[in-house]
């Protein structure tokens, strides 16, 4: 067993509009937890909050850090060790859709992992991940980085997940407004079912979506940003977006959508429109009287790495 660990976990936008449930691109927001194994052997964990986790209020037993190292220990049939203290920071919005509660489920499995020397690999952490956290869409781009392509539950190792490419001139440009939505409740507005024709539109807008991404084709990403199965009903969770995305499109952008289950919104733009883009969302969620910052991801970010 090692003595400490430190471990950086990428966070995630994922949906990316068409790509709803199955497309997350790893951004460069990051969770970084040390590990350290204490002398007092009987202890129960201890977690320390920093940055955004600030603003947590949830038992450390229940934290999904916590959850995750247990989540690495159980399928390694190995017993969570005593006596683990934990420093969290990260600068990863909370509730805001950028895979927070992925990236710590990541952080506490990886950490688990590389402190006992667990015989896990990033395919067998990002199925229990998943199966934990419930988004395998986020949780894939923190494990693997880059932009991932997930089919989720895929009998019987898991999810599949496939590298997908996005084109060198393209970047991700985030407006984070300073309001959350919680993911119950942006999944509780979605409807049972869909028209068959509205499924078909769907799943020819999530071709478009991949295509778009590897060509930087102007057309098919503005159409694929045009979500049909989630978007739509969340709306009413997240006042401002149409004024939002009408900014950055005006701005340069090949579109705009909510990035996971929102609040915030991604912008999908050509790296020479980023900066602009940027101050143009910022300024529509102020003239609603919302605050909000932006940062830009000129390229996917890597996965996570234990230091």
């Amino acid at each position: 067993m090692r003595a400490r660990v430190t471990v950086r976990v990428p966070g995630s936008t994922s949906n990316l509009g068409a790509g709803f449930d199955c497309v997350g691109v790893a951004v460069d927001r990051w969770l970084a937890v040390t590990v350290t194994v204490t002398e007092k052997g009987s202890a129960a964990p201890t977690l320390e909050r920093r940055g955004t986790l600030g603003a947590l209020d949830v038992p450390p037993d229940r934290d999904l850090l916590i959850r995750g190292v247990a989540a690495a220990c159980g399928k390694a049939g190995r017993t969570v060790p005593t006596g683990l203290s934990f420093i969290a920071e990260s600068d990863i919005p909370i509730a805001r859709g950028l895979g927070s509660s992925a990236a710590a489920t990541v952080a506490g499995a990886a950490a688990a992992t590389a402190l006992l020397g667990l015989d896990l690999d990033r395919e067998d952490l990002t199925a229990l991940c998943a199966e934990l956290e419930g988004h395998p869409d986020n949780v894939a781009p923190a494990v693997h980085g880059g932009a991932r392509l997930v089919l989720p539950d895929a009998p019987p190792s898991g999810p599949i997940v496939a590298s997908l490419v996005v084109h060198d001139s393209i970047a991700l440009v985030f407006a984070v407004p300073d309001f959350t939505v919680e993911t119950k409740r942006a999944r509780a507005v979605l409807p049972a079912t869909l028209p068959y024709e509205q499924a078909v539109r769907a799943a020819a807008k999530a071709a478009a979506l991949v295509h778009g991404l590897a060509h930087a084709d102007a057309r098919l990403l503005a159409a694929a940003l045009d979500d049909l199965l989630h978007v739509p009903f969340r709306l009413q969770l997240v006042p401002g977006y149409a004024e939002v995305t009408a900014a950055a499109a005006a701005a340069g952008a090949y579109g705009a959508t909510l990035s996971g289950s929102g609040p915030t919104v991604v912008a999908v733009t050509p790296r020479s429109h980023a900066d602009a883009v940027s101050g143009a969302m910022v300024r529509a969620w102020r003239a609603r009287g919302t605050a909000a910052e932006s940062f830009i991801t000129p390229r996917p970010a890597g996965g996570f790495r234990i230091d």
